[in-house]
């Protein structure tokens, strides 16, 4: 994990997207979801729309800026969200990211052992998340209490997770959301925990990676209802654009199981690398190989240089079909993604398109981000960049 810059120095360029990206997220903010009506009755299964979007790493500078939006009292992570709620919140399901863990009465910290404001939940929710994975490398950051707070805090903000647990049972049960008239399963894995040791007799507390126990859960997940099933894995190689070899490994693997012909796993979301990477499509399935970061401070890579992309990401987004038949599997009818960037000067996460829209100079940043996105042949696949 990077270090964080505590102090943010906002170009001529970055003032201009502030003001831009202020004027658009002002305007036409949407309400709640329209959910489709629920499954049952007889009612005839219809397309639906999931969001995706990249970790969510509250360094020190970003504490310090919800605290500073909140006007001094507790915490704000809405107005630094409010760039790309217009997509989360009108999609059937969104499904975000949490990479850290939260703290209590004031003990938050940013790098390297993490404990965030549990407002970031309510930032969250507000925005039109309605789940988050929290497998992450930093899952274990402040022990078995730091992995209850977080999922307290989610469940008081009506924030489903996966990826961590309390308690056998809840590990045990696939969280199952309902997206229109389809019923969305959300398993999440991490590659490790820093070297932090599992708290004894709790094996369950975070989902490691084991491609044998993910097949297995994701036809658990389809047993319990699932129409489709979604996976997040937190894994690849920090600051590196293309996937490593185990994450390509992996997503054959993975992608390549099926039941009875169908499919085990339906699409794979990817996070941790800080940077954006492709999206493919493998044995019929999408893959993100990685998001990159939508919130976090000002990152440094490996040679200690700050790196702009570590506040490049992208939001992934699906519209699934409904089979011809029943016990088929739902199709992705249309692939897009949206580019992102998080604005250090304002502190704000900017739809890059909507930003060029309105005149900022961005456009080599979402080009570069395009570029990665599309680097294994996506296109030809149908993914498209959204408007």
């Amino acid at each position: 994990m990077s270090r964080t810059l505590r102090t943010r120095q906002a170009t001529a360029a970055l003032a201009v997207l502030c003001c831009v990206t202020a004027a658009a997220s002002c305007q036409g903010q949407d309400g709640p979801k329209r959910r489709g009506s629920p499954v049952g009755g007889g009612a005839p299964a219809k397309s639906f729309t999931l969001v995706a979007s990249g970790d969510v790493l509250p360094h020190s500078s970003i504490i310090d800026k919800a605290k500073a939006d909140a006007g001094g009292y507790g915490y704000d992570f809405r107005p630094m969200l409010s760039g790309v709620k217009p997509v989360v919140a009108r999609a059937d399901l969104a499904i975000c990211h949490m990479e850290t863990v939260y703290g209590a009465d004031g003990d938050y910290t940013g790098y390297p052992t993490f404990k965030s404001p549990p407002q970031v939940a309510d930032g969250l929710a507000a925005t039109g998340y309605d789940g988050c994975s929290t497998a992450s490398n930093h899952t274990l950051d402040d022990g078995s209490a730091g992995i209850h707070r977080t999922l307290d805090a989610l469940d008081r903000a009506g924030v489903r997770h996966a990826g961590s647990a309390r308690s056998s049972a809840e590990a045990s049960a696939p969280t199952i959301m309902q997206a229109g008239t389809a019923k969305v399963a959300h398993l999440a894995y991490t590659y490790g925990t820093n070297g932090i040791p599992l708290p004894a007799g709790k094996p369950w507390a975070v989902n490691l990676i084991d491609p044998d126990r993910i097949v297995a859960e994701a036809r658990a997940a389809r047993k319990a209802g699932a129409d489709v099933v979604v996976v997040s894995m937190h894994w690849g190689t920090e600051w590196q654009d293309e996937p490593d070899t185990r994450q390509l490994r992996l997503s054959k693997r993975l992608t390549g199981s099926r039941t009875d012909g169908r499919p085990d796993i339906d699409l794979i979301l990817g996070t941790h690398a800080h940077v954006p990477q492709a999206y493919e499509k493998v044995n019929g399935t999408w893959v993100i190989y990685g998001m990159g970061d939508q919130i976090a401070g000002a990152m440094y890579n490996y040679g200690g240089a700050q790196d702009p992309r570590g506040n490049e990401s992208t939001i992934g987004r699906f519209t699934f079909a409904p089979p011809d038949k029943p016990g088929g599997r739902w199709q992705v009818e249309k692939a897009e993604f949206v580019p992102q960037w998080f604005d250090l000067g304002s502190g704000r996460v900017v739809d890059l398109n909507r930003a060029i829209d309105q005149g900022a100079d961005v456009t080599a940043v979402r080009d570069r981000i395009r570029r990665v996105v599309l680097s294994r042949g996506a296109a030809g696949d149908g993914l498209v960049m959204a408007r």
